[in-house]
C-alpha cells in the first residue's frame, strides 16, 4: 500500500467531486479524480489505487461496468455513490464486483467511515481472543479455506475471491452449521454500527455461493445463511 491510502474518485459533478476530494484529503488520504468513466479507467490503470469511488451515472463507462472492468484486473475494494432513486443500479454495481455502496445525498464522516470499513476488510483476518483457536486450514466437502494465508480452494483449484468474499467466508467458516443473520454479518464484514442495506450481503452471498458452490451455503427463511460442515 501507498504511504498514505490513495482514493481513486470518479464523479462527474464538479462540485460533488471537489468537495469530496477536499474532505479525503483532509482526513490525510491521497486523492486522484476522474469526472468521467473512461478517465477513471486510465487512471486506475496507472496509480493502482487502494480503493475506488465511482459515482454510477458517470458519462464514457457508467460506474456499473466501470467497476465490472476494475473488478476483472483488481481486488482493489470498489465503493459505489448511487443516486437513491436508483436500487436497480445498486444491484446490478454489487453484482459487477463493488464492495458497498453509499447514497446521495451523502455526510462526509459516513463516506469516510465506509472507506476506513473497506480498508480495515483488506487488512488480515484476526480471530477475536475470547474465541478458542481455529485451525488455520479448514475443509468443507471440497472446499478449503486457509485463515492465514486467506486463499480458498474448491476441487484443488485455487478460487479468486473479491476481499469481502473472504472476509464473508471467514465468518462461515469460523462458525460452520450457525446460522448468521444479515444484520450479523452487515456488522462483522461490512462494520456496519447501524442497520445497512441487506441487499449488500444477499448479493455478496450469492457471488459467494457462485464460487465456492452453491449448496455450501443454506439460506435458513427468515433468519440468514450457514455454511454446511
Amino acid at each position: 500500500m501507498h504511504a498514505a491510502p490513495e482514493i481513486l474518485l470518479v464523479e462527474d459533478d464538479e462540485l460533488i467531486r471537489e468537495a469530496t476530494r477536499l474532505t479525503l484529503e483532509e482526513r490525510g488520504y491521497g486523492v486522484r479524480a476522474a469526472a468521467d468513466g473512461l478517465t477513471g479507467l486510465e487512471l486506475f490503470r496507472e496509480r493502482h489505487p487502494d480503493v475506488a469511488v465511482l459515482d454510477i451515472m458517470l458519462p464514457g463507462l457508467n460506474g456499473v461496468s466501470l467497476a465490472g472492468r476494475i473488478r476483472e484486473e483488481s481486488g482493489v475494494p470498489v465503493l459505489l455513490i448511487s443516486a437513491r432513486n436508483s436500487p436497480l443500479d445498486v444491484v446490478m454495481g454489487l453484482e459487477a464486483g463493488a464492495d458497498d455502496y453509499v447514497t446521495k445525498p451523502f455526510d462526509a464522516p459516513v463516506l469516510v467511515a465506509r472507506i476506513r470499513s473497506l480498508l480495515r476488510r483488506a487488512a488480515p483476518v484476526e480471530q477475536p481472543p475470547e474465541q478458542p483457536a481455529l485451525s488455520p486450514r479448514q475443509s468443507f466437502g471440497d472446499l478449503e479455506f486457509c485463515r492465514v494465508s486467506l486463499t480458498a480452494s474448491r476441487a484443488g483449484k485455487p478460487l479468486s475471491l473479491t476481499m469481502t468474499e473472504l472476509k464473508l467466508l471467514s465468518e462461515f467458516a469460523a462458525a460452520p452449521g450457525t446460522v448468521l443473520s444479515r444484520d450479523v454479518l452487515l456488522e462483522r464484514v461490512w462494520d456496519y454500527a447501524w442497520s445497512g442495506d441487506t441487499r449488500v450481503v444477499d448479493v455478496h452471498v450469492q457471488r459467494l455461493r457462485a464460487k465456492i458452490g452453491r449448496e455450501r451455503i443454506e439460506t435458513v427463511r427468515g433468519f440468514g445463511y450457514k455454511l454446511r460442515p
